[in-house]
């Protein structure tokens, strides 16, 4: 069935399934049934008088179908999970708004796959509520959920042509052998793989294949998709490639998206926000943006980012920062925000670009230990006694290993943490001062 939303102009914005509309009006609560192909735009502005849908009728739609306005969200309260007496998951609670790209990113054994596996109806949730739209689905099977899941390894059916794969949700519908054909060649075509419809999978590349698997989520037209790492078996290139698809689809079918993986990347380029798990807990919830220059922990820190995060260990006494033998002075905005600090193990955490390589012998000595060229910067890795740090450096930086360099550490944005804790300590406004020198 469409799922209607009201709008400001009287009109109503119908969003149809992927066999969609001559829309058939039905009577009171029932929103009426879709008989024609799929259409790209995805929503149909139908004006309420020209098909003289009464108040009754919309009440109607909007209570059937959730609040108006809110297609798909999906909340997470309390999410649990055990297998045995191993816990995976501890009271995971997520609200992801209707339309939104969200990703699950964190190391292997996270529990980041089988918390989307729950949200498709695949796991069952040991202690928890799981929410669409305000409605728990907790007892409905993934078919009742109206969710499409799309695999890391394409489960395509290699007996099937590219056709059949794609229209095989469609086989138990109501629809006529031409209506089915019109919609998978509708979806061939806004994935661009109308050529390759008579093939088998066996006779594709890997980025055709996971196009294949993504059409065949996408003729459904659930109200979330679900992405279990489906980059991973995909060279650097196609990744690359992939991933700009994947979010262009999703400007085009703006669908609720729940997308996991391991990769940083994937996370930081994709995500409208970030979900960081580590050991079946959330870290942090953020955009892109947040999770790397503002970390709330220290394993988000050295998570995200790639190299990631230089972590010092360090001592806050009379107003400077111990670090080793030496001492960096800090800007007095720092004085505040650490006035409850002195004389406790800290760890300070910079990301490589803010060390900045001196000209002069002032700044903290280092010595360079590699140094990789990789064309658009150079990263150079480098220690200072028994600490061991990473710089980026302009593309035509020339060093040698051995060679004796200073170090710039630019505080103002540098992340302080607890060392017992692992917590990230309030951080004082940025200034555009550089500081670091030593004391």
């Amino acid at each position: 069935m469409c799922r209607f939303v009201c709008g400001n102009d009287g009109s109503i914005n119908v969003r149809p399934p992927a066999v969609c509309p001559t829309i058939v009006m039905g009577q009171g609560r029932n929103p009426g049934l879709c008989h024609t192909p799929f259409v790209a735009q995805h929503e149909l502005r139908i004006n309420c008088r020209l098909h003289e849908i009464g108040t009754g009728d919309l009440a109607g739609a909007a209570e059937t179908h959730g609040t108006c306005g809110a297609l798909a969200q999906v909340e997470l309260k309390q999410i649990s999970k055990s297998f045995g007496a191993t816990d995976v998951l501890h009271e995971i609670s997520l609200s992801v708004p209707d339309r939104e790209f969200t990703v699950l990113v964190g190391p292997s054994g996270c529990g980041k796959s089988t918390l989307l596996r729950i949200v498709a109806g695949l796991e069952s949730a040991s202690a928890g509520e799981i929410l669409f739209d305000g409605r728990a689905v907790n007892e409905l099977s993934p078919g009742q959920r109206n969710v499409a899941m799309v695999f890391q390894n394409y489960a395509l059916y290699p007996h099937l042509s590219v056709a059949s794969n794609i229209g095989f949700g469609l086989r138990r519908s109501k629809l006529s052998r031409t209506q089915k054909r019109a919609a998978i060649l509708d979806v061939a075509r806004l994935l661009e793989i109308e050529p390759l419809l008579s093939r088998r999978p066996s006779a594709l590349s890997g980025g055709q294949r996971q196009r294949v698997a993504m059409g065949r989520a996408i003729i459904r037209d659930p109200d979330v998709f679900l992405f279990d790492e489906p980059l991973s078996n995909l060279d650097a290139r196609l990744r690359m490639q992939m991933r700009a698809e994947i979010r262009a689809l999703h400007r085009k079918l703006p669908t609720t998206t729940l997308y996991v993986t391991h990769d940083q990347i994937e996370a930081m380029t994709m995500a409208d926000r970030v979900v960081v798990m580590n050991a079946g807990r959330i870290e942090q919830i953020g955009t892109p943006s947040e999770i790397y220059n503002s970390p709330r922990t220290k394993f988000v820190a050295g998570f995200i980012g790639m190299p990631s995060m230089n972590m010092i260990d360090a001592r806050l006494e009379d107003g400077a920062l111990a670090v080793g033998a030496s001492r960096l002075a800090l800007s007095s905005n720092w004085h505040a925000a650490l006035a409850g600090h002195k004389d406790r193990n800290l760890v300070l955490g910079l990301r490589p670009e803010h060390l900045r390589l001196r000209t002069d012998s002032t700044g903290l000595p280092a010595v360079v230990d590699l140094v990789e060229p990789t064309g658009s910067e150079t990263l150079i890795y480098l220690h200072h006694d028994a600490l061991h740090l990473c710089a980026r450096a302009a593309p035509e930086t020339d060093l040698r290993t051995g060679a004796q360099v200073y170090l710039d550490l630019h505080l103002d944005r540098a992340v302080l943490f607890d060392a017992q804790s692992g917590l990230a300590l309030p951080r004082p406004e940025p200034t555009f001062a550089t500081s670091g020198e030593l004391a």
